[in-house]
């Protein structure tokens, strides 16, 4: 069997930045088990599978070590495949997902996801969390990840995780913010119990931050970058119950799979 393979740097208009990530096309739906053999040895923070339906799409996330239920970056990687190397000229593409419908479109130069928001409540936690990061703080916030806000922008960039401690805290990441020295906010995102030490640029660790930030700083379209080693671009707009995330992707790599 033969698999086409695609990999594209999300979240940047320049490649070797941003966050790389695979998109596989797919007839019908491999086993899990394969796609994810595939994911692993792709040895990529995500790989994307799709298969196209009579009106949408069905898409699926696995990270080298298990599937998730939303990826951003692989989402805008998989629709920058989709337009730009595949072919596909509709205006906006509708996929379903293990977090419900999720639509791309153009918007000029970038591709635009609407995401559901996820507004995180405060919450007291472990003393793991504090310890694997280093540093502490009094605004933590948590759903299926931890959210740490700290001071600065040079706060963040500073930090050098104890991976093995992070590892311990039950949540599927942990984001750690602050106010940007030249865009409205930086993060970065640290994920070993998925596998992922530090994730390049994570599109839905924003479904999280964007109302946060959105609400502190009183107004909904705010610029937004990961400030992570290969680091990534967004703009972020806050709707309500939706959030619409905005980059650019370039592709690197086109290829075939023999299984």
């Amino acid at each position: 069997m033969k698999l086409s393979l695609f990999q594209a740097d999300a979240f940047t208009s320049t490649m070797f930045s941003g966050n790389p990530a695979a998109v596989c096309p797919l007839d019908e739906w491999i086993s899990d088990s394969l796609m994810q053999q595939i994911a692993a040895e792709n040895n990529l923070s995500e790989t994307a599978f799709f298969v196209e339906r009579e009106n949408h799409f069905e898409l699926r996330w696995f990270t080298p070590a298990t599937e998730v239920d939303l990826c951003g970056h692989a989402t805008l990687a998989t629709a920058h495949i989709m337009f730009e190397e595949l072919g596909y000229k509709q205006k906006a593409l509708s996929f379903e997902t293990r977090s419900g419908t999720l639509m791309v479109e153009r918007e000029g130069d970038k591709l635009k996801m609407d995401f559901p928001t996820d507004d995180m409540p405060a919450v007291v936690p472990p003393e793991v969390l504090f310890q694997g990061l280093g540093v502490r703080s009094d605004l933590v916030f948590a759903t299926d990840d931890y959210m740490v806000v700290l001071e600065s922008e040079e706060a963040v960039a500073e930090l050098n995780p104890n991976f093995r401690l992070l590892s311990e805290v039950n949540a599927r990441g942990i984001i750690v913010t602050a106010p940007g020295d030249k865009v409205d906010f930086v993060s970065r995102f640290f994920a070993p119990q998925c596998g992922i030490d530090e994730d390049p640029v994570t599109g839905s660790a924003h479904t999280k931050l964007t109302p946060y930030w959105a609400q502190r700083l009183d107004k909904t379209e705010l610029t937004a970058r990961q400030i992570s080693k290969r680091g990534g671009d967004l703009l972020c707009r806050y709707k309500g119950d939706r959030t619409e995330i905005l980059g650019e992707a370039v592709t690197y790599l086109k290829g075939e799979i023999t299984i």
